[in-house]
């Protein structure tokens, strides 16, 4: 356990990890969620991947959490009779959803999503393949979309749409995603991501099928529409965390306003008690290149300064040809970038009335941490929610959150600063837990005699929600038998 980097690292599956020291080597560098994207691949091959990292995570005595990550409503153009069209700046070109999905040529080609037509109205912007060709919506002739190319280019089968500024009809949850939310419940996977919602109704339509399957994972939200960022706060307290996700959201807002909009949602996330992954092309070039640009350094580095709980890899990971070096650069990166004296200062909730007794505990913890020479917080948790709400503050003090629960302990693999740790209060007398717990870091060498620590439990022994306690001990000066 890297006890130093606080900000956590999400990987890719794919098929530059489908071979296992590869796989062992990428979890050894320090990856801590891994994401199966079923926008790609079969169910099959996903369960392959999942079972892959489970066994050789329990090998190396890590904790791997698992995020499954919908497709959603990817709007596309269909396919062409030669698989792929250049066009030329100023020519008209045509997308007609009544044509057949593999006749597209030069003039024309259909739609995955036949209502485009009805979205989208003359004189809009259309972006295609992340940008890199660029319509202008002359006129709407019933069914048919007349545009002029005004950024031109090769075009190929399946490409994404966006339109500038969002506001595209298409519902968040397809009968695929629908159908995958079943299928991530039988994976127990510890989080699920929605693609494009647009507001808060969308992750509400989604946990009730994930609940109504008999799930319980953590919804991420990626916000990936122009719309999701005005409805940012109503998301994000519909979900149990977010992903910035840049790369659609960058075609529809326009790259210049992400990192403003970024910015804007990692604050709004952290104010909420969220978790917040921030994506996209962090280490793009590392997909073919063995060392990161200094662009892509500073672009993740300045995630991390701006309260970020983790970073990911797509395709650095998923298809790359150095997924062990792109972890091991990300976490130099956000080792070098914690350092930052701006990450141990925090106003965070002083002037929130709190709700709850074990938010209030969570807050006087961290207030007091940051003022003693605290060396670690010892929090005995049944759900995660109380070192969720801990990892809020910005500090330099590791949490520890020791849990009898699996899926807690991979639950909080996301949470920044925070680090799992199997333990099971529920064996133990009640008046030697402070004891045994203590014993437990030390035993891993994350303590040592002298050492000031907190820890924080309830009063009620594996009770979720009843954390009402906190308590300031010395390593090596604990009574044998403690009853608080």
């Amino acid at each position: 356990m890297n006890t130093l980097r606080r900000t956590k690292i999400v990987v890719t599956l794919g098929p530059s990890l489908d071979n296992r020291d590869m796989l062992r080597r990428v979890i050894k560098a320090g990856a801590d969620v891994f994401r199966a994207n079923f926008s790609h691949g079969t169910v099959e091959t996903h369960e392959q991947r999942i079972s892959a990292v489970r066994d050789i995570a329990a090998e190396l005595d890590k904790t791997a959490a698992i995020l499954v990550d919908l497709q959603g409503p990817k709007i596309r153009v269909a396919r062409f009779k030669n698989k792929k069209v250049t066009l030329n700046e100023g020519q008209t070109f045509i997308l007609d959803p009544t044509l057949g999905d593999d006749d597209g040529t030069e003039a024309s080609v259909s739609l995955d999503y036949k209502n485009l037509p009805h979205d989208v109205s003359a004189g809009d912007t259309l972006l295609l393949d992340d940008g890199r060709i660029v319509f202008n919506v002359e006129r709407i002739d019933t069914h048919r979309i007349i545009c002029k190319v005004m950024v031109g280019g090769e075009l190929s089968n399946n490409k994404g749409i966006n339109r500038l500024g969002g506001g595209l009809s298409a519902e968040a949850l397809t009968d695929k995603d629908k159908a995958d939310i079943k299928h991530a419940v039988r994976l127990e996977a510890d989080y699920l991501a929605i693609s494009f919602p647009r507001n808060a109704s969308d992750v509400l339509e989604a946990r009730s099928l994930l609940h109504a399957a008999g799930g319980n994972a953590g919804i991420i939200a990626k916000i990936e529409r122009a719309e999701a960022v005005l409805n940012i706060e109503e998301i994000i307290k519909a979900a149990d965390g977010i992903m910035v996700a840049r790369g659609d959201l960058g075609v529809e807002l326009g790259d210049a306003e992400i990192p403003g909009a970024q910015k804007h949602m990692i604050r709004m996330a952290r104010m909420l008690n969220k978790p917040v992954i921030t994506a996209t092309q962090m280490l793009e070039t590392m997909t073919y290149n063995a060392i990161p640009t200094r662009a892509e350094v500073s672009d993740v580095a300045n995630a991390v300064l701006d309260g970020t709980d983790a970073v990911m890899l797509s395709q650095e990971t998923a298809v790359g040809k150095y997924p062990d070096k792109a972890v091991a650069a990300m976490d130099r990166i956000c080792l070098s970038a914690e350092k930052n004296a701006i990450r141990r200062i925090s106003g965070h909730r002083n002037e929130v009335h709190f709700k709850y007794v074990d938010e209030a505990i969570a807050m006087a913890t961290m207030y007091t941490a940051n003022h003693l020479d605290i060396k670690a917080i010892i929090a005995l948790t049944e759900s995660g929610t109380t070192p969720l709400w801990m990892s809020r503050i910005r500090s330099g003090i590791p949490i520890y959150g020791l849990s009898r629960h699996g899926t807690t302990q991979r639950r909080m693999a996301l949470y920044c600063g925070v680090y799992p740790i199997p333990f099971d209060v529920t064996d133990l007398d009640r008046r030697i837990i402070n004891h045994s717990a203590v014993n437990e870091l030390q035993k891993r060498g994350i303590i040592n005699n002298g050492d000031l620590v907190i820890i924080t439990k309830g009063d009620l022994i594996g009770i979720h929600g009843r954390t009402n306690a906190m308590k300031i001990v010395t390593v090596g000066n604990l009574p044998d038998i403690n009853i608080t």
